[in-house]
């Protein structure tokens, strides 16, 4: 008996749809002899290429009735406009084929209006990251991405850098005491945070957030695996800042960049399945599949999303709280911003719903943080409003690398390197988030010149990040 669920097929990429049933009900029959980690190498195979199949092969009947399902979706789904309107890309000379490629297929869907590529763009899932799109009336879950509601958070504090510099194992050690870091982590007991996020009545209506809000209250406060961050730095006006009423100088800031967690990716996960479900679409455009925002499932994730950013909002907080009180610091201003969201916005006089996935709002005076990477600067930045935009701007350098490629190119002792070069003291991270693995930040601003208005500029000092290789979010 190959003892296969449903739940090993999903893990192996396989979705809800009628071809997971099919596989189930074949492996209900089977009698074959083959090791489990066999037949699922065999099932991962037929799900990528079921006509490589061969006919001897006894999951030979199984891979041509996935052919049969998978013409008769193509048939009935959703067709692409085939000629989709332009879209504007910033900073093209720096931004891979494959993010191209996945915003040219989201141009296509009946339901897009407007897009444009920032220029740390790279590819992703569905929309690549750095896509921004805006649609009628419509929401696609892969297109706000996996960490919901994901955003940068400022704290300037009245401290001038030198007092950084005199007293950094005390910043080290609240830094490390501070923050919890990776998949699956969070605070248990005494340790956990409180929140009147967690008093929203979607918790109780909702059941999949019900499920969830366990989870959501032993996470709340902490950070995600991958490129998220709690980190020390010396934030630099040029000039006086009378919006923030900051003078011209040198203060010492912690800057914050984490999502939703587990709670946020849950959701995306739960209703990208649904999406696929209720929208059909071309194999090619199957990752953006989306709900009418009239529909009983297009509200239900609408305030699900909602709900994922003020919690991610709410975890930002804490950190912020937490870490400046340990300090006994003084806060002059705080700027947040968030990206991996939709908005509805005007765009040519009519409301659109505007997915910014790994995009930066960047409306007229708004405020945003543009980060570098764990050396390079970070900028402090008020929107223009370029309607070309879709009045958005990069939300980071981007990939130049992907983790895979970094983690084979990049060694330790580089890293060590250059983390010496820029005085900059690392607590984690892996090989994966180098500074070699980013594009150059300063490539990318000059890009987006004409989207943004820098007014500070953040160097990092002291940086944290999740040192078990861990991406939930």
């Amino acid at each position: 008996m190959n003892n296969i669920k449903a739940t090993d097929l999903l893990r192996i990429g396989y979705e809800e749809n009628k071809i997971l049933g099919t596989v189930l009900q074949f492996l209900d029959n089977y009698q074959g002899t083959e090791k489990r980690k066999t037949i699922l190498m065999t099932l991962k195979q037929i799900r990528r290429n079921p006509e490589v199949v061969p006919e001897d092969n006894p999951f030979y009947p199984l891979a041509q009735g996935v052919i049969h399902l998978q013409n008769e979706m193509e048939k009935n789904a959703i067709p692409l406009n085939e000629s989709p309107k332009d879209f504007k890309i910033y900073g093209a000379e720096h931004i891979e084929g494959g993010a191209l490629q996945q915003m040219q297929v989201a141009m296509k869907l009946p339901v897009a209006v407007a897009g444009a590529l920032m220029p740390d763009a790279h590819q992703g899932y569905g929309l690549p990251i750095g896509g921004v799109l805006a649609t009628k009336n419509t929401i696609i879950p892969y297109g706000v991405g996996v960490d919901i509601g994901c955003r940068m958070a400022l704290s300037v504090y009245d401290m001038d850098e030198s007092y950084f510099f005199e007293n950094q194992s005390k910043f080290k050690r609240e830094l490390i005491a501070q923050s919890s870091f990776g998949a699956g982590n969070g605070f248990r007991g005494k340790y956990k945070a409180d929140h009147k996020v967690l008093e929203n009545r979607l918790f109780n209506e909702n059941p999949l957030l019900n499920k969830l809000k366990d989870k959501a209250w032993t996470q709340l406060g902490s950070s995600g695996g991958g490129n998220h961050f709690v980190e020390f730095g010396i934030i630099e006006f040029a000039t006086r800042d009378d919006v923030l009423n900051i003078d011209k100088g040198s203060y010492v800031a912690l800057l914050t960049h984490s999502g939703s967690r587990g709670f946020g990716a849950t959701i995306a996960g739960h209703y990208t399945q649904l999406a696929k479900k209720v929208c059909q679409l071309p194999k090619e455009a199957q990752n953006l599949a989306y709900f009418d925002m009239n529909s009983t499932e297009g509200q239900e994730y609408w305030l699900a999303m909602n709900l994922a950013g003020d919690y991610a909002s709410a975890c930002h907080q804490i950190i912020h709280k937490k870490i400046t009180k340990a300090l006994g610091a003084s806060v002059l201003a705080t700027v947040e911003n968030h990206h991996n969201f939709a908005w509805k916005e005007q765009w040519n006089g009519e409301e659109v719903i505007v997915h910014r996935k790994g995009a930066t709002p960047a409306s007229k005076d708004v405020m945003g943080i543009i980060p570098g990477s764990m050396t390079a600067p970070g900028f402090l930045v008020r929107g223009k409003g370029v309607p070309d935009a879709i009045q958005s701007a990069s939300h980071g350098a981007g990939r130049q690398l992907s983790r895979t490629q970094a983690k084979k190119q990049i060694n330790r002792g580089e890293l060590k390197a250059i983390l010496k070069d820029h005085n900059v003291t690392l607590v984690g991270a892996g090989l994966d988030e180098a500074p070699m693995a980013y594009k150059d930040i300063y490539q990318v601003m000059e890009a987006q010149k004409d989207l943004v208005d820098v007014v500070a500029k953040f160097t990092p000092k002291m940086v944290r990040m999740a040192d078990d290789g861990s991406r939930e979010d």
